[in-house]
């Protein structure tokens, strides 16, 4: 089979396509047949060294895929011919910029027949952060404020989709060029960051989503009510950032996202009751990749980036 790798960290060059033998699935695991796999921010900075989650190269980027299931071997959740999608292992190494990968059957799920295989692939990490970051931590109900920042990214969109599902009013930061494509997603309020000051902009936030980064997560301590909570993505081990808005009498939680067969099902219910859809902006054949990782350094994406086999 062919595997993407790299043997130095650096540029898009360095990931190179070889050939390799397949995994084998172990107990509980099955085998698939990769179809279409997503590409994600975090993979463009393990890529060039400056996540050190990988370890030194040579290694396997990537988690997010669809496929078929060729082999389940010792396992009842799947038979040959299945098709699922999921993050298998995150973020330990998945191995999954690859032509067939071995994943725990419990980290998939069957894809949606609604859903191409690859809407499926780009959808496991982006839809499991909001999921576990408006579900899971954040409790979101109905009559909520909610800010997502970032409303046109991979996440943000999602999360604008989740929320809304969850009866929340919806408020989102966005460039103006993103406006009508976050509205499109359900979005009650877009303030375009480029021109207004979002602590300007809005008040009595019951939870605001930080998948931005920067200061954005500690100028949000503004615009939340008392007992408010922000949810970040991006700063979550930042413990005096969590300190301060402890002492402001608000909630503080870091995701990281995780393998969740739960959130998982979820998604996909929302999928099948036509309440969420995930935007491809760009697909790349497989040979591709390094492409496909020119356009993951620019950012500013709408949505995904999705390798196709």
């Amino acid at each position: 089979m062919r595997v993407i790798t790299q043997h130095e960290l650096g540029g898009p060059e360095v990931l190179t396509i070889v050939d390799a033998p397949e995994p084998r699935p172990l107990p509980t695991e099955v085998l698939v047949r990769v179809r279409a796999i997503g590409l994600n921010p975090l993979e463009a900075r393990l890529r060039a060294g400056e996540v050190p989650l990988m370890g030194p190269p040579p290694f396997v980027l990537g988690w997010d895929i669809s496929g078929v299931v060729e082999d389940a071997p010792q396992t009842w959740r799947f038979r040959p011919g299945d098709e699922v999608f999921g993050m298998p292992l995150f973020p330990r190494a998945a191995n999954a910029y690859a032509e067939v990968v071995a994943a725990p059957a419990l980290h998939l799920a069957r894809k949606p027949a609604s859903l191409s295989y690859v809407e499926a692939a780009a959808l496991p990490i982006v839809g499991l952060t909001a999921w576990q970051a408006l579900v899971d931590l954040a409790g979101v109900a109905e009559g909520d404020r909610v800010l997502v920042h970032g409303g046109g990214g991979g996440v943000g969109h999602v999360a604008i989709q989740l929320a809304k599902a969850l009866g929340a009013h919806v408020i989102t930061t966005a460039g103006a060029g993103k406006r009508a494509f976050v509205e499109g997603f359900g979005a009650d309020e877009v303030i375009d960051y480029t021109a207004v000051d979002f602590t300007r902009a809005v008040r009595d936030v019951d939870v605001v989503l930080d998948t931005i980064g920067g200061d954005t997560a500690e100028r949000s301590l503004a615009v939340l009510r008392p007992g408010g909570h922000l949810v970040t993505a991006v700063a979550e081990d930042d413990p005096g950032l969590a300190a301060r808005y402890e002492a402001a009498g608000m909630r503080f939680s870091g995701v990281a996202v995780d393998p969740d067969p739960v959130g998982l099902r979820g998604l996909v219910a929302l999928v099948e009751q036509g309440r969420l859809r995930v935007h491809v902006q760009e697909t790349f054949p497989f040979a591709r990749v390094a492409d496909a990782h020119r356009l993951l350094d620019g950012g500013h994406l709408r949505g995904k980036l999705v390798l196709t086999l």
